[in-house]
This record gives structure tokens, C-alpha cells and sequence, in this order.
């Protein structure tokens, strides 16, 4: 116990890091391998779209972030910003898998918090507004879409495409583009979205009910 008092100690005086209001954290698209952990404060996660900014997440005392990029060397999908002053806890990829290996604890607990994310997201997703997730993914669509003599419109954008034009979780947006396939106003041929009809498409931004009857 004593030893994991001393670790925890010395990584907090190594990587804290104090935030005033509205500094950035990281910023879209930026690379990254650390994960931070609010301390005290709070820090707001905005995603860009071709509505404008949007948030996606908003991160109190004892919550962590950055943990996609972290743990998979990926881009920030998103811009981290303090809402007030605040202060973090940075970890980098080495530091945060010696933590995991010396004390099990921690690894577990990034587990749980990272399960009840995925159970917060599909709670969400099940009472998110149609006109919140379809519209933007149906306008992008629409921008997107260019035209093909044998299957109406095509679509030359990827899942992560979709999400960052519109503002989504990548989640989000593939559980949108799953209710377009099943309405059979979106297709996919030879790994690329096809719209056999652009009008059919735009119907649900403007009546969400009329594709109930297909």
C-alpha cells in the first residue's frame, strides 16, 4: 500500500498540469498518446461539424479522457477545453501502462469507467432526437453525394468521414447510417454508399414518420 501511495505521489507531482478558463487541452485531429485525468474543475470535449461546433463531453473530478488516442496512438477526435480553471492529470502511454502493470487497481478501474461509457453512449443513442443525428448525417450525405448512371448517387466518404462532417461519435453514426439501410434509402455496393434516390433520402429530415411505412 505504502509503495502505491509513493507511485501515485510522484506521478502526480511529475504531470499535473493547471488550466485557466478556456485553454486548451488538445485539439482535434492533433496526434496523441496521453490520457488525463480531471482533478478538479471541468473540461468540455467539442467535435467540429457542418453545423458548427458541437459537444460531445463534458468531464468533472476523478473522470478521465483522451483515452482512445492513449491507448491506440490514434488522432484526437475531438478539442478538449477547460470550462473554468482547472487542473489534470497528463499520463502518457509508458507511464499509464506501468501504472496498469504495478498496480492492477488502476487498469481495472480504467476497464469499468470504459464500460460505463459504452453503456452511457447506447442509453443516449436510444433517446437521441432524429432531427439531432439524422439531420447532419442526411445533409452530409446529400453534400457528399455525386452522381452514378448505374446506381443513382454515390457517396465517397468513410465511416470517420461521415462522423467528423457531422459532429458524431463514430458510434452515432454508424447506428444512423443502420436505420438508412433498413429504410432501403441508403445502399452499399462494392464498399461505397449508394443513393438510389436522392428524394427519398431527404424525406426524413423533413417528416422523421414517413419512412415508418418503408
Amino acid at each position: 500500500m505504502r509503495r502505491a501511495e509513493d507511485t501515485d505521489r510522484r506521478v502526480r507531482s511529475a504531470h499535473q498540469r493547471a488550466l485557466v478558463p478556456g485553454e486548451v487541452v488538445f485539439d482535434e485531429g492533433e496526434p496523441g498518446d496521453e490520457l488525463f485525468v480531471v482533478q478538479s474543475g471541468e473540461i468540455e470535449l467539442v467535435r467540429r461539424g457542418l453545423g458548427g461546433p458541437r459537444r460531445v463531453a463534458r468531464f468533472g473530478a476523478g473522470d478521465f479522457f483522451g483515452e482512445i488516442s492513449a491507448l491506440e496512438g490514434t488522432q484526437r477526435t475531438a478539442r478538449a477545453v477547460a470550462i473554468g480553471p482547472a487542473c489534470v492529470l497528463r499520463l502518457d502511454r509508458a507511464t499509464l501502462a506501468a501504472m496498469c502493470v504495478g498496480e492492477p487497481e488502476i487498469a481495472l478501474r480504467l476497464i469499468r469507467g470504459l464500460a460505463r461509457r459504452l453503456l452511457d453512449a447506447e442509453h443516449r443513442l436510444a433517446q437521441i432526437d432524429v432531427d439531432e443525428v439524422m439531420g447532419p448525417l442526411v445533409r452530409a450525405l446529400l453534400g457528399a453525394a455525386q452522381p452514378d448512371l448505374r446506381h443513382g448517387s454515390r457517396v465517397p466518404l468513410t465511416l470517420r468521414g461521415i462522423a467528423h462532417a457531422t459532429g458524431l461519435t463514430l458510434r452515432e453514426a454508424h447506428e444512423a447510417l443502420q436505420r438508412l439501410f433498413e429504410q432501403g434509402v441508403l445502399q452499399l455496393v462494392d464498399d461505397c454508399l449508394v443513393i438510389p434516390d436522392l428524394g427519398r433520402l431527404s424525406r426524413p429530415i423533413a417528416d422523421p414518420a414517413s419512412s415508418a411505412g418503408g
